[in-house]
C-alpha cells in the first residue's frame, strides 16, 4: 500500500491541505499514522478523500456525508445509499433536449403577429419551462411537448389557448406526483431506515414508480378522453344526423 505525506496526498486527490485537515477537523477522514512527528497517509485514505469529493460534486453537504461515512464506519454499505441517491436524482423521462434557433422555433408556431406578441408568447413558454433561452439558441426539454404545442396550433388552437392547458396540465400533474409520492412517504419511506438497511428496498420500490405511474396514468387518461369526446361530439354528431334525416325526409315529400 502506497503511503503518502499530507502535500503528496493532497496533490493525488485533487484537493488541497486545508481541506484534508478539514475533514479530519469533521471526523470525515481517519488520521494518519504518525511516523516520529510526521503523519503518513494511506491509499485508504486517498480512497475516502475522492469518495468525499465525489460526493460534494453531486450536491451533498459536508454534514450528509458525515452521516454517510459514519454509517459506512458503522458497517453498513455506501454503495447501497449511493444508489438510493442516484434514484432520486435520476430523470424520469428518457426523452433527449433539442436545441432550436429563435427564427425556427417561430416558424415552427406561425403565430402571425407583431414582435411584441411573440415575445409575450415566448416569454410564457419559457415561465412553463417549456423552452429554455441558451445564448443565441433555445433548449427544448420535450421535444414532445413542443411537437403536441405546435400539431394543436396546425389543426386551429390559437397558441394562448394551447399555453393555457399546458399550464393547467403541469398543475394538475403536480397534484397527481404529490399524491403518489405521499403514498409511497406514508407506507414506505417514512420510518424506514434510507441510511442502512432499507437504502436498497427504497431505491427498488422509488425505481419502479415510474413506471407504475405510466401504467396508471394511461389508462385513467383514455377513459376520460374516451368518455369527454363521446360526451361532448356525441350529441353533436346525433344532432347533425337528425338534421340531415330530417331535410332528407321533407325533400323527399317535397319532391313527391
Amino acid at each position: 500500500m502506497r503511503e503518502y505525506r499530507i502535500d503528496e496526498l493532497a496533490q493525488t486527490a485533487g484537493t488541497t491541505v486545508r481541506n484534508i485537515r478539514s475533514y479530519q477537523d469533521r471526523g470525515l477522514l481517519p488520521s494518519p499514522r504518525l511516523q516520529g512527528r510526521v503523519g503518513i497517509y494511506d491509499d485508504a485514505h486517498l480512497a475516502r478523500l475522492r469518495l468525499i469529493g465525489q460526493m460534494l460534486e453531486r450536491g451533498y453537504t459536508l454534514a450528509n456525508i458525515g452521516d454517510l461515512v459514519e454509517a459506512w464506519e458503522a458497517g453498513r454499505d455506501v454503495g447501497d445509499v449511493l444508489g438510493l441517491e442516484q434514484v432520486l436524482t435520476d430523470p424520469w423521462s428518457d426523452e433527449i433536449p433539442a436545441w432550436v434557433a429563435y427564427d425556427e422555433l417561430v416558424g415552427v408556431f406561425d403565430t402571425g403577429g407583431g414582435s411584441g406578441r411573440i415575445d409575450a408568447l415566448l416569454g410564457r413558454a419559457v415561465e412553463l419551462g417549456l423552452v429554455e433561452p441558451e445564448g443565441d439558441r433555445y433548449r427544448i426539454p420535450s421535444p414532445r411537448l413542443l411537437h403536441v404545442g405546435a400539431e394543436l396550433v396546425a389543426n386551429g388552437v390559437p397558441l394562448e389557448a394551447v399555453l393555457d392547458i399546458a399550464d393547467e396540465i403541469r398543475r394538475d400533474c403536480e397534484v397527481i406526483a404529490g399524491r403518489f409520492v405521499d403514498l409511497v412517504n406514508d407506507h414506505v419511506i417514512k420510518d424506514a431506515d434510507i441510511l442502512g438497511k432499507d437504502a436498497v428496498r427504497v431505491a427498488e420500490v422509488v425505481r419502479r414508480m415510474r413506471p407504475l405511474v405510466q401504467m396508471v396514468m394511461n389508462p385513467f387518461v383514455a377513459r376520460a378522453m374516451e368518455k369527454r369526446v363521446r360526451a361532448e361530439l356525441g350529441d353533436k354528431l346525433e344532432f347533425l344526423l337528425e338534421g340531415e334525416e330530417f331535410g332528407e325526409r321533407h325533400g323527399a315529400v317535397a319532391h313527391d
